[in-house]
């Protein structure tokens, strides 16, 4: 598995755990794989970067931190933290796809 650095460290609006229960009630699964488990808000445009969007529905999307492989980490943040990836959505579907048309041998 590949560690990066830590999550930046943000200050967090307190209506912030609200809206992101919110957001999980009407996108409760992973936007890359599709699982339903330690599932986070992804910030496409992170706080760190733009504070100002923290609470903006448009800059969500859904993406997990599976033991067995980080979607937030990988598409969210491209293996670094500190980064992001302006791309996320699309990749995400892409991905999704292909997950859900894997072939598996007859």
């Amino acid at each position: 598995m590949i560690f990066g650095p830590r999550k930046p460290r943000v200050s967090r609006s307190p209506e912030w755990p609200k809206r992101r229960k919110a957001w999980l009630l009407v996108h409760p699964f992973c936007a890359a794989c599709g699982e339903s488990k330690k599932l986070e808000v992804h910030h496409i445009v992170p706080v760190h970067f733009d504070p100002s969007r923290e609470l903006d529905s448009t800059n969500f999307i859904t993406l997990c931190e599976q033991s067995s492989h980080n979607d937030h980490f990988l598409f969210g943040h491209l293996l670094d933290w500190k980064s992001m990836n302006t791309t996320v959505e699309l990749d995400t579907k892409t991905i999704l796809l292909q997950v859900k048309a894997r072939p598996y041998p007859k």
